[in-house]
């Protein structure tokens, strides 16, 4: 799963999720892609849930870019602990996306089959999701 090798500091505050995204809101790398409609946490493991729910329909045609990366520890309490004595250890690794953000990418492959792999992940997300594509100029 995906994590940080090294922060800066060990916790972090929860902080907020409004607006949508102003940065990794369009297809970059691919053609196909996963853009979240809402904001959420995103963990470690549903990330990695999805890439490999794409990657085992894939098989071995086509690429696949994971654009979001989980660099925000979200600390929790141990089961039935009194109020107070500070805040918990460090549990999990989660990515903050908002409304826009492009979760995932994929070129190589034909659109039915980009659709389907996308369509996969999307289950795994726990946000509504809706799959896009990258406008193609005709030149005559």
């Amino acid at each position: 799963m995906l994590s940080p090798r090294r922060t800066k500091f060990r916790k972090q505050q929860r902080g907020r999720m409004e607006g949508a995204a102003t940065r990794g809101n369009t297809l970059t790398f691919g053609d196909y892609g996963l853009q979240a409609l809402e904001p959420a946490w995103i963990t470690a493991r549903q990330i990695e849930a999805g890439r490999r729910a794409m990657t085992r329909y894939i098989r071995r045609g086509g690429k696949i870019w994971i654009r979001l990366f989980p660099d925000k520890p979200v600390t929790m309490r141990p089961a039935e602990t009194r109020m107070g004595s500070g805040k918990g250890a460090p549990e999990f690794w989660v990515a903050v996306v908002k409304p826009g953000r492009i979760m995932y990418e994929i070129a190589g492959v034909s659109e039915e089959v980009a659709r389907e792999a996308i369509r996969l992940a999307a289950y795994k997300m726990p946000i509504k999701t809706k799959f896009i594509m990258r406008e193609t100029t005709e030149e005559s």
